[in-house]
């Protein structure tokens, strides 16, 4: 039930929208920056955009803040044709998210202001006048738990979206910085992840759930085994290992030469789930998204790098092949 919910191609997801902003060449030092590249950003907006791109229908639900970077974001929505119908502005002090990061590897920086943040206002009312049956599954990304009222918001999302048949996708994606403390967010993304019919998460995020990286890959073990049909336990350059059906089936990676370390995940999440709705086997699934994630991290940007689907196809039939898990 869980694939034949996502085979509706049709996605909503729970999280941030914000600008990026990047020194301009890639490869510039943020504290050496004339020029700046201006893009959209958020994980769940980059997932979203990605899903889009590859042919998915994608809807995001946010808040905004009502002012220039808040309008940016819509009109960026509008331009990569996520349907923002659920994306509220809000006024006050809270803010839409301002990411600064540069396009290089070594000594990366990356600067991200979430003081008052606009997303985390989503309310129990906005979530409860969601249609949810037009949709065939929810995808959310940990941040959004971080605080209230968005935790309260996205649990009842999940309640409402299992209520409605919706397949329930939980990136974890946890961000230290936009949580009170580690404790709660332990708890809060161990109850998320429980709720969960597919899980994405890397190795520290799972060790992190488990009280120790040397344990998180029993607790994705666990999870898979106690509710979620697909778990996915990221390794970085050392692949990954998916458990589903009572089987762990290990992946590499395609090597590549990267530009920068931001929006691998939010590719990955978006090639992994266009592949499942298409009905890819779950390997072949997995190696997409692992492809997408390769793609990203070679380009400046992160929505903007994403790839659709003729430029995978074209990767995958041109790279020599993913590494040995």
């Amino acid at each position: 039930m869980v694939l034949a919910a996502i085979a509706k191609r049709d996605f909503l997801v729970l999280g941030r929208v914000g600008m990026d902003l990047t020194p301009d060449p890639p490869g510039a030092r943020l504290r050496e920056a004339q020029t700046m590249m201006v893009a959209m950003g958020g994980s769940a907006a980059n997932i979203a955009a990605g899903l889009v791109k590859l042919g998915c229908k994608a809807a995001l639900m946010t808040c905004v803040s009502d002012d220039a970077v808040g309008w940016y974001c819509e009109a960026q929505l509008d331009a990569y044709d996520v349907d923002r119908s659920l994306v509220k502005r809000i006024r006050g002090e809270q803010r839409t998210s301002l990411a600064l990061y540069e396009t290089r590897m070594q000594e990366h920086q990356s600067v991200i202001y979430r003081n008052n943040a606009a997303d985390f206002q989503m309310s129990l009312a906005d979530v409860e006048a969601v249609n949810f049956s037009r949709y065939g599954a929810l995808v959310s990304a940990g941040t959004i738990f971080a605080a209230e009222p968005s935790r309260s918001a996205a649990f009842r999302a999940f309640e409402m979206a299992r209520a409605a048949g919706l397949a329930i996708i939980f990136d974890v994606d946890y961000r230290p910085y936009s949580w009170p403390s580690p404790q709660v967010a332990q708890d809060v993304l161990s109850r998320a992840a429980a709720l969960s019919d597919v899980i994405v998460g890397n190795d520290e995020e799972f060790g992190f759930m488990a009280g120790g990286i040397a344990q998180g890959m029993d607790k994705a073990r666990d999870l898979a085994g106690s509710g979620a049909a697909i778990v996915v336990y990221k390794m970085g350059p050392q692949g990954s290992v998916t458990f589903a059906d009572g089987a762990a089936l290990r992946s590499g990676i395609f090597p590549t030469t990267a530009l920068k370390p931001t929006g691998a995940g939010d590719s990955f999440m978006a090639g992994f789930l266009d592949a499942l709705s298409r009905g890819r086997p779950l390997g072949e699934a997995v190696l997409r998204g692992s492809a997408c994630a390769s793609i990203v991290v070679s380009r400046p940007g992160c929505a903007p790098a994403m790839p659709d689907t003729p430029e995978l196809d074209a990767y995958l039939a041109t790279h020599p092949g993913p590494t040995q898990s």
